[in-house]
This record gives structure tokens, sequence and C-alpha cells, in this order.
């Protein structure tokens, strides 16, 4: 017959499940950041339009999870669309 487990090694086991699935979900966002940049580095206006919606859409889903801060996203996404703006609005 097993041991129990006590509350405190359980709720350890939970913050670990809970520290990976954010930690995947970061390493997303991150993913999305580096590709936007990318193609705003490679002045690819269209590819840089669509790598803009993706990271915007994974970053709010990030937020609606409680992996990332309110502040944190819309920091983010204004910082990635003046970064988009510097580089396309000139033309």
């Amino acid at each position: 017959m097993a041991g129990k487990k006590s509350s405190a090694e359980k709720r350890h086991a939970q913050s670990e499940v809970r520290r990976l699935h954010n930690k995947a979900i970061k390493s997303t966002c991150r993913t999305y950041a580096k590709q936007f940049v990318e193609a705003v580095q490679a002045k690819d206006q269209k590819l840089a339009e669509e790598k803009y919606k993706q990271l915007q859409a994974e970053l709010d889903s990030a937020r609606s999870k409680g992996v990332l801060k309110r502040n944190a996203v819309s920091r983010k996404k204004s910082r990635m669309m003046n970064l988009y703006n510097a580089t396309f609005a000139a033309k």
C-alpha cells in the first residue's frame, strides 16, 4: 500500500507542472517575437504583418491564461508595433 502524500508534496508537484506549462507558453511567445523581428529586418512587410498577428494572438492567449501580466503584454505588443512602424512607415 502506498503512503499518503503530504499537502506540501502535492503542492510542489502542482507548481512544477504549472511551471513547465508556463515555460512552454513563454517560449512560444519568444519564438513568434523572433520570427516577427526577422521578418521586419528582412523588410518583408506582408510576412511581418502575418507574424505580428500570430504574436499578438499568442500574447493575448498567454495573458488570458495568467502566464503574462496585462502590462507586460501591452508593452511587448507596443514595442513590436513601434518597430514595424519605424521600418515600414517611411515607404
